[in-house]
C-alpha cells in the first residue's frame, strides 16, 4: 500500500502550509487534502481523482439574541454539492463519492445556498439605508428580505450607540459612522477615540479587529507558539495585544521572517495595514487629528467600552459570567489573557 500525505487546507492556514497542497507529491505518495468549503470554488489542484463529499459545512450565522456570530453546522445545498463535485477531475477522469443518499439530494437539500444577508448583522446596512433617506425598512423590497427581528435588533443596536434618534432618523454621530465602511460598534469605537484623545491607539486595534486572528498556534509547535504569544501580553487588556503586535511588528519594518518568527500570519497584517490606511484616510476627511495618549491604556479601555458596552457580564460563579443585557451565560475563551491570570475579574 502507497504512502498517505495528508495536508488540511482551510482559509486561516499560512500561505506556505497552503502552498504544499499545489507541490507534487513524491513517488509511492497518495495526497489527500482535507479541506473546507474553500475548495468548492477558489481552488483548482492538478491530479484530484476522488473526492468525498459530507454533505455537510460549516456558515457563520448572526444570533440576534446573543448579538454574535457563531460557525453553524449546516446541510450543504445542492448547488454547493454540485461544485464540489466539480473539484473531481478538472484536469482529467475523477470520480465523486457523497456521502448521503441520492433521495437525501433531491428532496431535503436546498437549490442553493441561502443568502448572506439572512444570516448576517445588519447594523451597517440599517445604516446605509437610513442615511439614503429609507425610513420603512420593515415594507423595503429586498431581493431577499432578512429576518425582522434581526432588522429590528440591529435598529435597536443603532439606537442604543447614538447612531439613531427616537424617531429613527439619523443623529449628527449616525452621519460620521456611515462615512466607515464597519460595523457600528466599530466606527463609534473611532469617534469616541477622537473624543477622549486616543485616535492612534483606537485605529490600529479596529483595524486589527477587523481582520482574521493573526495568531498561528500549530499543534506540533503549540509551547513554542503560547510562548511567543505571551510576549505581546497585557495584564487585564486583551485589545491591548493587538495593538503591541501591530506597534512592534512596524518597529521591525513590516518584516515577513518576524512575523514567522513570531507564530504570526503576515498576510493577517498586511492586510490590517490595508485597512488602518484606508480608514487614515476616512479620518483625514472628517478632519479628525491623530491623537495619542499612549501611555495611559486606561482611556483606550474607556473608548472600548462606550462601542462595546453591550458585551458586559458580571461575574456569576467561578469561571461563569453573565450577560448585563441578555442574561446570557459567558465564559472566559482559553486564548485570553484573562483567562490564566490567577484572579478573576468580577466584570
Amino acid at each position: 500500500m502507497s504512502k498517505l500525505l495528508i495536508l488540511p487546507m482551510y482559509s486561516q492556514l499560512p500561505a506556505f502550509l497552503q502552498a504544499k497542497i499545489f507541490q507534487r507529491s513524491e513517488d509511492g505518495v497518495r495526497k489527500c487534502i482535507m479541506a473546507t468549503n474553500i475548495a468548492e470554488t477558489s481552488l483548482t489542484v492538478d491530479g484530484i481523482l476522488y473526492v468525498v463529499d459530507t454533505g455537510y459545512g460549516k456558515m457563520k450565522v448572526y444570533n440576534p439574541r446573543m448579538g454574535m456570530d457563531a460557525l453553524q453546522v449546516f446541510p450543504s445545498s445542492r448547488a454547493a454539492a454540485d461544485q464540489r463535485a466539480g473539484c473531481a477531475g478538472r484536469t482529467g477522469p475523477g470520480t465523486c463519492y457523497r456521502l448521503y443518499t441520492e433521495n437525501a439530494y433531491l428532496n431535503e437539500m436546498l437549490a442553493s445556498p441561502v443568502p448572506e444577508i439572512q444570516m448576517t448583522n445588519l447594523g451597517y446596512v440599517v445604516l446605509l439605508l437610513k442615511s439614503l433617506k429609507v425610513d420603512n425598512l420593515l415594507d423595503f423590497d429586498f431581493m431577499d428580505p432578512p429576518p425582522q427581528e434581526n432588522i429590528l435588533n440591529s435598529m435597536c443596536q443603532l439606537w442604543v450607540l447614538g447612531a439613531l434618534n427616537n424617531v429613527g432618523g439619523l443623529t449628527g454621530l449616525g452621519w460620521k459612522m456611515v462615512e466607515f465602511p464597519l460595523d457600528p460598534p466599530l466606527a463609534k469605537l473611532l469617534l469616541m477615540g477622537e473624543e477622549l484623545g486616543c485616535v492612534d491607539e483606537i485605529l490600529t486595534i479596529v483595524s486589527m479587529l477587523s481582520v482574521p486572528s493573526v495568531f498561528f498556534r500549530p499543534k506540533d509547535r503549540a509551547e513554542e507558539s503560547d510562548a511567543a504569544r505571551e510576549k505581546f501580553s497585557v495584564p487585564e487588556f486583551d485589545h491591548l495585544i493587538l495593538y503591541n503586535v501591530y506597534h512592534q511588528w512596524k518597529q521591525h519594518q513590516y518584516r515577513g521572517d518576524w512575523c514567522h518568527d513570531h507564530f504570526l500570519h503576515v498576510k493577517g497584517l498586511q492586510k490590517a495595514r490595508e485597512v488602518r490606511s484606508q480608514l487614515l484616510e476616512i479620518l483625514k476627511t472628517l478632519k479628525v487629528s491623530l491623537t495619542s495618549c499612549w501611555p495611559d491604556t486606561d482611556t483606550v479601555r474607556k473608548a472600548i467600552c462606550s462601542a462595546y458596552f453591550q458585551n458586559a457580564a458580571k461575574f456569576k460563579g467561578v469561571g461563569e459570567y453573565v450577560n448585563c443585557r441578555t442574561g446570557m451565560p459567558c465564559h472566559l475563551h482559553p486564548s485570553s489573557d484573562l483567562y490564566g491570570m490567577g484572579c478573576t475579574p468580577e466584570s
